[in-house]
């Protein structure tokens, strides 16, 4: 793949959870971006712990070589009122402009079950006509904003939710506007469909409006075991299901040759949530990043 193209980023699940406080309670931010940097990652996501003030964050980022690349923000138009979404993402843009980052992930977590004990397979959300048509009009607006700033709003499709399967996928680009752009997740598409077939085709398919990509990859017991007794996705996670790109399921040569050969510019961010107590963040990160170097040159 082409260096001058790609930024290679990191985020900080697999040191500590923001959704399982337990997993890296005791883990610092300061030791988080430092184990970033020495295993010779670029950028990172933004977690809790990170200083909310953008002069601080650099601070801490710029005598590291690191820089902020994106953020997690969670919509809600399919159950509170538009404006309440709206207010929270100028906020969280503005944050984020400031830090330098061009991407701002989107979720609609609307009827979200991904942060409840129920079984993550057979119980997701479905969104009514009526929802979709809301989610695709906020969207379309972030979309907007984002652009006004010179940033792109892109989608986040993940386990638990109303926008997790391809159908979902294709149904929710249709409906949005050129302003508004796709979080290719290998790790959730092929959790939601268990085979490479599709991770490699919503790649194929969506390419051109792809604005940021996670490498995540999937441990295939675990998954087996989620779907055999009905686990919640945060039991899932802290089983192990999600890895390392190259230390599970997937493949990733299709997934790396899409995106050069459509010259795909931006950020490949590993993201692999686990228990850091049984897979140590920093020997995981550098696993990581020497399969990405092994495969790609970067």
């Amino acid at each position: 793949m082409k260096k001058e193209n790609i930024k290679l980023g990191i985020a900080p699940i697999g040191w500590t959870n923001d959704d399982l406080p337990e997993l890296g309670g005791d883990i610092t931010f300061e030791q988080c971006v430092s184990e970033m940097a020495l295993a010779g990652y670029e950028g990172s996501e933004v977690g809790n712990k990170y200083p909310k003030d953008p002069a601080v964050l650099k601070s801490y980022l710029e005598p590291r070589r690191l820089s902020i690349c994106n953020a997690w923000f969670s919509t809600f138009f399919t159950t509170r009122p538009q404006e309440e979404t709206v207010a929270e993402f100028i906020r969280h843009r503005d944050f984020l402009w400031e830090m330098g980052a061009k991407v701002i992930g989107c979720s609609e977590q609307g009827h979200s079950i991904q942060g409840h004990q129920k079984p993550i397979f057979g119980t997701k959300p479905v969104f009514t006509e009526e929802e979709w048509l809301r989610l695709a009009k906020g969207m379309n607006l972030l979309g907007k904003l984002a652009a006004e700033k010179g940033m792109k709003a892109a989608l986040h499709h993940h386990m638990g939710t109303g926008i997790q399967t391809p159908s979902e996928i294709d149904r929710f680009m249709e409906m949005t506007g050129v302003d508004v752009w796709l979080l290719y997740d290998s790790g959730h598409i092929y959790y939601s469909e268990g085979t490479q077939a599709a991770a490699d085709e919503l790649l194929r398919k969506y390419v051109r409006r792809v604005a940021h990509v996670h490498l995540k990859d999937v441990r295939g017991e675990i998954l087996e075991k989620v779907k055999r007794e009905s686990l919640s996705f945060l039991d899932g996670v802290k089983q192990g299901a999600f890895t390392v790109p190259g230390d599970g399921e997937l493949s990733f040569d299709t997934i790396f040759e899409i995106l050069d050969r459509n010259d795909y510019k931006g950020w490949m961010v590993v993201e692999a949530e686990q228990d850091p107590y049984k897979a140590n963040p920093f020997i995981y990160a550098l696993k990581g990043r020497s399969f990405i170097r092994e495969k790609t040159g970067l």
